[in-house]
C-alpha cells in the first residue's frame, strides 16, 4: 500500500527541528533525508527509522520492524506526537551514519565522437 502524501509531509514537518529534512517517493513509499542522508521511509503510512545504536539507546524500548516485505528491520516510530524527541532522534541517527558515496557521473558521447562513428558506420556501408 503506497503512503499518502500528506502524512509525508507530516512526517517531514514534525522532523524540521532536526536540520535540512527532505523526502523524495519511490515506489509509492517516500525515504526521508537529512540532508544528504537517508535516515528513515515512510512506508504504509508509518515512519520507520535507520537502526543505530545511539538511535536505540536513545529511544529506549523501542518495536523493530521491516519497512516493507524481504528488507531488515528499522525502527518503528509508533508514536509521532513529539517533535523535538524526534528531531533529536534523527539528528543523533544521522550522526552515526557514514557520509554517502559520491554518485560517479555517467560520461556523455561528445558530438564529435559521436559524429566520428556515424562516419565509421557510412563507411563500413560503403564497402
Amino acid at each position: 500500500m503506497a503512503s499518502d502524501g500528506e502524512f509525508v509531509r507530516f512526517v517531514c514537518e514534525q522532523l524540521r527541528g532536526a536540520g535540512a529534512i527532505s523526502s523524495r517517493r519511490m515506489f509509492g513509499e517516500a525515504a526521508i533525508y537529512l540532508r544528504d542522508k537517508v535516515v528513515g521511509l515512510v512506508c504504509d503510512n508509518q515512519l520507520f527509522l535507520k537502526p543505530t545504536d545511539p538511535g536505540r539507546v536513545m529511544i529506549g524500548v523501542l518495536t523493530e520492524s521491516p519497512p516493507f516485505p524481504g528488507a531488515t528491520d528499522w525502527f518503528l516510530m509508533a508514536d509521532l506526537d513529539d517533535p523535538e524527541f524526534l528531531a533529536e532522534v534523527v539528528r543523533v541517527t544521522a550522526n552515526a551514519l557514514p557520509v554517502p558515496k559520491a554518485k560517479a557521473k555517467k560520461a556523455r558521447p561528445s558530438k564529435s565522437g559521436l559524429a566520428g562513428r556515424k562516419k565509421a558506420v557510412r563507411r563500413k556501408a560503403r564497402r
